[in-house]
């Protein structure tokens, strides 16, 4: 792996797809011989056309607001497009973040540059000092969120281009950094 300025490995920028749609199945998992032993859940999640998409949630899972997932609860789920999955049907990801859909609350997930606009050029972040910056296991970030992927979590933005928002809430994915 190349090196950036000053010798610093680079942060890895990861690819997130996402998918959004109901939860019609959730049961414990394994992870191959391994019994299942409650920590992993494989959860089934039907989309508005009616497909199915199977998401394995694990103790990494950053799951928005640390709310408990059930069944019939509107999802999100997001997934690294750059993590190896199975060719099967239907499809099957490791979920890096799930959040239950609310009314008024915007998520994005994604890589942020030092100008605090996301990957793909559609959402630009206005930080403050009341701006709280997390990290998975709800401790505070000690460093810049800039260059990093973000959980940014909003309730309202411009309809500029990049959209701008003063987030509510950041949470860096520190699973997907320097590797």
């Amino acid at each position: 792996m190349e090196f950036g300025f000053e010798g610093k490995m680079p942060f890895r920028r990861n690819r997130f797809g996402f998918v959004t749609g109901t939860i019609v199945e959730l049961v414990p998992t394994k992870v191959g011989n391994r019994r299942a032993d409650g920590c992993m859940l494989f959860t089934t999640v039907e989309d508005m056309d009616g497909n199915t998409v199977n998401f394995v949630v694990t103790p990494s899972t950053y799951v928005v607001d640390f709310e408990t997932l059930s069944i019939g609860m509107p999802c999100t789920f997001w997934y690294s497009m750059d993590a190896p999955m199975p060719l099967i049907y239907p499809p099957q990801y490791n979920a890096v973040v799930a959040a239950v859909q609310k009314n008024g609350r915007m998520i994005n997930v994604g890589y942020y540059d030092t100008s605090f606009v996301n990957e793909d050029q559609t959402l630009q972040l206005n930080l403050d000092k009341n701006v709280e910056v997390r990290t998975t296991n709800n401790q505070y970030f000690q460093g810049s969120p800039a260059n990093h992927n973000l959980v940014v979590t909003y309730d309202n933005s411009t309809r500029s281009i990049p959209a701008q928002t003063t987030p509510l809430r950041i949470v860096v994915l520190c699973d997907f950094c320097g590797r």
